[in-house]
């Protein structure tokens, strides 16, 4: 990473990957309690405003007039589509094989970062991904079961496709904008955006506002939302989008882990292989051609 020491680069990505695996199952506790989308509008929307109270104290940085295309589209890509498409897809298809295509994305990223931002690109990254992507797909697959909608793929495919399209457009966009202003607009405009379409489809009168759903979205908005988004867009910034990408195939990993303790789901072979398939993916991503040549000389 260019601009991050080693030390820092593995503590935001241990950051992030455990708060991006809690969420799944935090989210699955808290839809107990509340409509989807409605629920998406909030938790976005309380994280944004977070990060616009932490960034007010630049806010010549913000550059509304001049920037506000890029804020929309980046808040159109990452937020609405990305969480929309997820929550409406949902009902078309079971959690695993949604969330086993939704991890195509660090492939689609890879190969669109090799196109658009001149990353490298070489037969053991692509290997390693495609790895990477079948280990998703392995500890997905105890959830296979079920009516297979065409539906419930397109949409599953719509947002891999948003985020990794979304995550490119901020690669590029990083030297033009302030980072904390771009990640507090997005989710700002993006919640708004999701709760208009939720109030227009759901009731506020289905939300229960208890201790329990409070906090934990409180919880998600803070950390996984503000923190999460904001980390995970530092990581792209400082280094290359596609090895950064590789990482979020141990998200999955991470959500059924917590599942299994805190929502007493069981351990699987799938789990295990999956998770042999998801390290050696990382590794193959992330090392160099040229230092293995060294390495056997």
């Amino acid at each position: 990473m260019s601009s991050l020491s080693r030390s820092r680069t593995i503590s935001y990505l241990i950051f992030l990957v455990i708060m991006w695996g809690v969420n799944w199952p935090l989210s699955k506790f808290a839809l107990e309690y509340t409509p989807p989308l409605l629920f998406a509008g909030l938790r976005t929307l309380i994280g944004g405003v977070l990060l616009i109270l932490v960034a007010i104290p630049n806010y010549k940085k913000l550059n509304l007039r001049r920037n506000w295309p890029l804020y929309l589209l980046s808040s159109v890509l990452n937020i609405v589509l990305y969480y929309g498409l997820q929550t409406i897809g949902l009902q078309y298809l079971p959690a695993g094989l949604f969330s086993a295509i939704v991890f195509l994305q660090p492939v689609l990223l890879g190969v669109f970062s090799w196109f658009w931002l001149g990353e490298s690109m070489y037969g053991m990254k692509m290997a390693g991904l495609f790895l990477g992507f079948l280990g998703v797909f392995e500890i997905s697959a105890g959830g296979l079961a079920g009516h297979l909608s065409i539906t419930g793929v397109l949409l599953a495919l719509g947002s891999a496709l948003s985020w990794a399209f979304g995550t490119v457009y901020m690669k590029k966009t990083t030297e033009r904008v302030d980072m904390v202003w771009m990640v507090a607009s997005q989710l700002t405009l993006g919640g708004l955006l999701l709760l208009g379409t939720g109030s227009y489809l759901e009731k506020w009168s289905d939300i229960t506002w208890n201790i329990p759903f409070i906090s934990v979205m409180l919880f998600i908005a803070v950390f996984v939302i503000a923190l999460g988004w904001l980390v995970y867009f530092k990581l792209i910034g400082s280094g290359e989008a596609g090895k950064v990408g590789a990482f979020t195939f141990l998200i999955p990993v991470i959500a059924i882990i917590c599942s299994v303790i805190f929502l007493g789901e069981n351990v699987t072979w799938n789990l295990v292989a999956g998770l042999g398939m998801i390290v050696v993916s990382i590794l193959l991503v992330n090392i160099r051609p040229g230092a293995l040549r060294r390495t056997s000389e």
